[in-house]
C-alpha cells in the first residue's frame, strides 16, 4: 500500500481479520484507492457498515468516522447521517446479505429517493461471517449450508434492482483487476444522487469451499473467465457475469 494511503488506516487495527483469500481486503484497498485520487476530504466523510465480513472494512479499519450498525440497517442510519448534516459524504459499505437480504426494503427506497450516498456492496453471494448460509445472491445450484442439494431460488441481479428502483448511478466490478473498480469507486463518490456498486468478492473459506473451489485462485480465474462487458442489446450467455457501469 502506498505510503499517501496510509494516513487513512488505524494501523492499530491491523492486520485485518479477512480470512485468506478473501476479495474484502482488496476492496478495502481499492475504496482508500479511490478516496486518494479523488483528492477527497477523509474528515468530512462518514462510513457506515451492518453486520457480517464486509462491516470490518471501514470499522474499525479506516481512520475515519465510522458508524458499526445493527443487521441490514446501514442505509437506514446512512440515511439518518446525510439529513442531519448534508455537507459529509456518506459511504455505506456492507455485504450482500446485510444489504440486499435482511436490509433489502432500505436498499431500495433509498434508490427511489435517489438519496445522495453511496452504497458499496461487498457480495460474495453467502452469509460469510455466520457459516456459510445461502443469500439473496447465491446462484442457482450452489451449495451452501443452507442448500447442501443445491440452491433453487433465483438471485437477485442487485445492478437491475436498484436500477429498477430508481437509483441514478450503478455499477459492478469483481475486485480484481483493481483499476477499474478503483475508477467505479471514483465516479460513484462524485455522483450526485444515489449510487451503487456491486463489487464481486471471492469468499474461497465457504462459498469456494462448498463449490469445488478450494483455493482462492481457484475463485479469482472463475471471475475472470465469466466477467464480462456487455453491448448494449447485447444477449448475455449463461454463466457470464455482466461487468460495467449501467446507469451514471
Amino acid at each position: 500500500m502506498p505510503k499517501g494511503l496510509q494516513k487513512y488506516l488505524r494501523l492499530s487495527a491491523m492486520p485485518t481479520p479477512f480470512c485468506p483469500g478473501c476479495g474484502h481486503g482488496i476492496l478495502m484497498t481499492a475504496i482508500l484507492h479511490a478516496i486518494y485520487e479523488a483528492g477527497l476530504d477523509i474528515d468530512k466523510m462518514v462510513f457506515v457498515s451492518g453486520i457480517g465480513c464486509a462491516g470490518w472494512i471501514p470499522s474499525p479499519h479506516f481512520n475515519a468516522d465510522t458508524l458499526h450498525t445493527t443487521h441490514g440497517r446501514p442505509i437506514a442510519f446512512a440515511t439518518g447521517v446525510k439529513l442531519a448534516n448534508p455537507r459529509l459524504k456518506v459511504v455505506v459499505i456492507s455485504g450482500d446479505g446485510d444489504l440486499a437480504s435482511i436490509g433489502g426494503n432500505h436498499l431500495i427506497h433509498a434508490a427511489r429517493r435517489d438519496m445522495p450516498i453511496t452504497v458499496i456492496c461487498a457480495n460474495n453471494s453467502i452469509y460469510g461471517m455466520t457459516g456459510g448460509q445461502a443469500s439473496s445472491t447465491t446462484p442457482v445450484k450452489a451449495i451452501s449450508k443452507t442448500t447442501p442439494a443445491g440452491n433453487i431460488e433465483r438471485p437477485f441481479d442487485l445492478c437491475r434492482l436498484v436500477i429498477g428502483a430508481g437509483a441514478t448511478y450503478a455499477a459492478r466490478y469483481p475486485v480484481a483487476p483493481l483499476k477499474p473498480l478503483i475508477k467505479s469507486i471514483i465516479n460513484a463518490l462524485n455522483h450526485e444522487g444515489f449510487s451503487f456498486i456491486d463489487v464481486l468478492s471471492p469468499c474461497p473459506t465457504y462459498f469456494g469451499r462448498m463449490n469445488k473451489m478450494k483455493r482462492p485462485v481457484e475463485m479469482f480465474d472463475d471471475l475472470k473467465k465469466r466477467c464480462k462487458k456487455i453491448k448494449k442489446g447485447e444477449k448475455v450467455a449463461e454463466g457470464v457475469i455482466p461487468i460495467g457501469e449501467f446507469v451514471g
